[in-house]
């Protein structure tokens, strides 16, 4: 039987039930809703601030401080005591407020009559929506008791501010429904105009208030048994991934078999609260304790409780992936984050990807440039701004979202997006000629690559050959590591889709930022600079020596080019050359057809190659600089760091003399060299590379036509002499020099 102060709670939430279901505006919910509050825990005083922007919080309805100060009272995030619950998420009981460090004194409320303060937050999971305020003139802490009350009702609140109940006559902002811009991080290049496909739509609690709590009992009962048979069924089935991913599923089998968790939800419908709201609450509250937890290994487990609530509130709704709605066709995918297989599941379907997490280097940031879609990482609330259908406009250059723009900045969006096809028509005209300079000297313009959808690409770009193919995706992009006649058969079909054009496979390419699902994190304080690439392939040789023998097999009587990664030191190419010299007279002993011809090189990406012995270059058959890798390490700038990885620029002058050794070093010895990266792509730099002496690029296929566009256009040794002017007078950056020299030869 329920006690007392449930009783209490229940009849409360019966009234805020009542309130959300009758007639009014926001403002006029929002005072009724003050003072039942009031009324019910006895107190002299209810306030309910909501945030008007992620910074600012305002009074938006008050029972017992002067009306006069509602929508005039604003805090700061962190801004006295009010601010204080906003900032940590964790409910604060005073029995004397102005004591209370950060009190701030607003004389404008009358609040000073109350010493006594209790606030809870009003969130939802990873949202905050405002505070709860209750005060007394009676100096006394609010029991446990209260605490949990008020920390019901705030849930409540915040289902309540989801639907909505609060918009009009200036109670709280509308939300989803006007223009929003939303600053994040440039992922990849380009620009794309589409609709909002949710990748995890929010699951929105209708009904936070259960009228039947032996209903709702029931209802989570069987919500946790079909929660239970779906976990079940993954850890038995035969395709349940082994090693790190069982150990996922077994913690999420944990979770749900949680006797007090379960209790939790139970006791919170007891209060009054729908199974769906119960659910959402314990996770607030548990994600509370963990993020609090100073256990590195309990704090990890946040994604797998968020992961298992989600699921059980998607079946207590109904809501989620599979609710029938038809992805639009132009979608724009949003999401908190993604793994690669599943954004590969979308494929090219996909005109843009917004993330509110993920990095430069991340998968999705991996698969989005492989495929070529824009992508724009860090667009912080990104989730809970958008809903399905959105008009959303994604600017992958400045890392600008609109969501629901305005017709004149969707006209102007429209013009750039025009402007850039324009010249991409313009560039085809150029496809069949070699990108030759106005002094004669000729740049080879390659591609990168990585998935066999990018292929097509080969012939429509106009590039000569794949500079890059990055065989890890296939890797990525699995539960398990492939099988060798798997892999052959997929570098057969590249070989076959690029048409005799040359192919450079760089062997895999993973830790630092690619870990594989199936791979145990080694948790190192400085993974780029850990092991990775090489190092994990010389170490643990049976993926490497499986992966080459499927590359031997797949180029059977064409040549092949096999690029070693990550290369540190000489003594490392020559174990891996080594490795691969004796795959094949291993596969030719086996009566396997062997490759016409073979090149093996080196990805020079640690500034300690660039100072290797003569003898190094001599027996690389091609070296290729590996920019994004080279750059970080040489201004020791992490280039998953946002703070540092833009502060420092490729045309300095410092790198751009590495640069230049590294071409001397080349060219005495006679080996092909080339400049793999982003940077490869972008017209000043890759004009500066060229007048370095680079005689092959390797970008991504839509920056092919525009570069050899520019190079056509100017002289190449005249750049040169003024680059190495700018040195001897001591420039500290080159960039002016180029691009005023760009700007002339385009007038």
């Amino acid at each position: 039987m329920p006690n007392r102060g449930e009783s209490d709670s229940r009849k409360l939430l019966g009234r805020l039930r009542d309130t959300l279901a009758a007639p009014g505006d926001g403002q006029a919910r929002l005072d009724s809703i003050a003072h039942h509050i009031a009324d019910s825990m006895g107190t002299q005083v209810c306030s309910i601030y909501l945030f008007r922007d992620p910074q600012t919080l305002e009074l938006c309805a008050t029972e017992g401080l002067r009306p006069e100060s509602v929508h005039k009272t604003r805090l700061r995030l962190g801004e006295g005591l009010v601010g204080r619950v906003a900032r940590t998420g964790r409910p604060l009981n005073t029995a004397n407020a102005p004591a209370e460090p950060g009190f701030r004194f607003m004389p404008e409320t009358g609040e000073e009559v109350f010493p006594s303060f209790l606030g809870v937050p009003i969130q939802r999971v990873g949202e905050k929506l405002g505070v709860v305020v209750v005060q007394s003139r009676a100096a006394r802490e609010f029991t446990e008791d209260e605490i949990y009350g008020l920390e019901v009702v705030a849930m409540v609140l915040a289902e309540m501010a989801e639907l909505g109940a609060f918009v009009g006559n200036d109670a709280q902002p509308s939300t989803h429904r006007f223009p929003a811009m939303i600053r994040g991080l440039a992922g990849q290049e380009g620009a794309a105009e589409g609709q909002v496909w949710l990748h995890e739509p929010r699951v929105v609690v209708t009904n936070p208030v259960g009228d039947d709590p032996d209903k709702e009992r029931a209802r989570l009962t069987e919500a946790m048994a079909m929660l239970r048979r779906s976990l079940d069924e993954m850890l038995s089935t035969n395709a349940m991934p082994k090693g790190e991913g069982a150990e996922v599923l077994e913690t999420y089998r944990m979770f749900a078999q949680s006797r007090s968790w379960l209790r939790r939800m139970m006791d919170d419908i007891e209060r009054g609260l729908s199974a769906e709201a119960a659910v959402e609450k314990e996770q607030l509250q548990t994600r509370a304790r963990l993020e609090a937890s100073p256990d590195p290994y309990l704090r990890d487990r946040l994604h797998d409780l968020d992961d298992l609530a989600h699921r059980l509130l998607r079946i207590l709704t109904g809501q989620g992936r599979d609710t029938g709605a038809e992805m639009p066709p132009n979608p724009v995918l949003v999401a908190r984050n993604i793994g690669p297989a599943e954004l590969l599941d979308y494929g090219r379907r996909l005109r843009g990807v917004v993330l509110e997490e993920g990095s430069v280097g991340s998968h999705a940031a991996i698969v989005a440039r492989a495929l070529s879609i824009p992508l724009v990482i860090h667009a912080t609330r990104i989730t809970a701004e958008a809903l399905n259908g959105d008009t959303i406009l994604v600017d992958g250059d400045t890392g600008i979202v609109h969501l629901r723009p305005e017709e004149s900045v969707a006209a102007a969006f429209r013009d750039k997006i025009a402007m850039q096809a324009a010249a991409q028509s313009r560039y085809a005209d150029l496809r069949t000629l070699p990108a030759t300079a106005l002094c004669g000297c000729r740049v080879e313009l390659h591609m990168n690559a990585g998935l066999m959808g990018d292929l097509p690409s080969l012939e429509g770009s106009g590039a000569e050959g794949v500079g890059l193919f990055r065989t890890e995706l296939q890797f990525l992009t699995r539960t398990r590591v492939p099988r060798r006649d798997e892999l052959a058969a997929m570098y057969r079909r590249v070989l076959d889709n690029a048409h005799g054009k040359p192919v450079v496979f760089r062997t895999l390419d993973i830790g630092s930022d690619k870990v594989l699902p199936y791979m145990k994190p080694q948790d190192e304080p400085n993974p780029a600079m850990g092991w990775r690439a090489i190092r994990v392939g010389l170490d643990k040789r049976g993926v490497l020596q499986m992966q080459l023998q499927a590359l031997i097999r797949a180029a059977a009587g064409r040549e092949l080019q096999v690029m070693f990664p990550f290369i540190a030191e000489e003594s490392e190419f020559t174990q891996a050359r080594a490795m691969l010299m004796h795959q094949l007279e291993r596969e030719g002993a086996m009566g396997h057809a062997l490759p016409s011809g073979i090149k093996v090189g080196a990805m020079l990406e640690t500034p300690s190659l660039a100072f290797a012995s003569p003898a190094f270059f001599r027996a690389c058959d091609f070296v290729s600089i590996g920019g994004n890798d080279l750059k970080q390490f040489f201004f020791a700038a992490d280039r998953e760091n946002e703070r540092v990885r833009r502060r420092y620029d490729t045309l300095s002058t410092p790198f751009v003399a590495l640069l230049a050794q590294i071409v001397d070093r080349c060219t005495q010895a006679g080996v092909p060299l080339s400049f793999c990266g982003e940077d490869a792509g972008r017209p000043a730099e890759a004009a500066t590379f060229a007048a370095l002496g680079l005689r092959r690029l390797s970008m991504r296929p839509a920056s092919v036509g525009p570069v050899k566009a520019l190079i056509r256009r100017i002289d190449l040794c005249a750049l040169r002499g003024l680059i190495d002017a700018a040195r001897d007078e001591g420039a500290c950056n080159l960039r002016p020099v180029v691009t005023e020299y760009l700007a002339r030869a385009s007038a």
